[in-house]
């Protein structure tokens, strides 16, 4: 298998509290340093980002990421999480995002692309990538 997906629940931070979001991630070894994510409201997909395997991984443990993604380890009511700062495009009208998702979903989904893709393992066909480009 050259992919893996998980649909896990993760929390937006609203007034007032949190409101749980569902988001596919998926991983594919034809491009084996992104995870894509697909926030969902049931069917409909609301936003998509993509984010380095490797940053989303320290993530869980240290801060890391500047700009339009951070994410940093969080713990509330006994539960480690990891927190995501999304930017919003401005001129786009479309608003920030802190999100918190139970770092034992992410880690498992993390597990599951290491088994497609090990760890040091990720190999990035620059000719083709070129020619893709170049053709288009």
């Amino acid at each position: 298998m050259s992919f893996t997906s998980a649909l896990i629940t993760v929390h937006l931070e609203a007034e007032g509290g949190r409101l749980p979001l569902l988001v596919r991630f998926w991983y594919d070894a034809e491009d084996p340093y992104a995870v894509r994510a697909s926030f969902l409201n049931g069917t409909t997909v609301l936003a998509r980002w993509h984010f380095e395997r490797q940053m989303l991984a320290d993530g869980l443990d240290r801060p890391v990421g500047e700009g339009d993604v951070t994410f940093r380890p969080h713990r509330a009511a006994g539960v480690d999480e990891l927190r995501m700062d999304l930017k919003g495009l401005a001129g786009e009208r479309q608003a920030d995002a802190v999100l918190f998702v139970e770092a034992r979903a992410l880690t498992a989904f993390l597990h599951q692309t290491y088994a497609v893709t090990g760890a040091g393992e990720e190999f990035l066909d620059v000719d083709k990538l070129l020619a893709e480009l170049l053709a288009r």
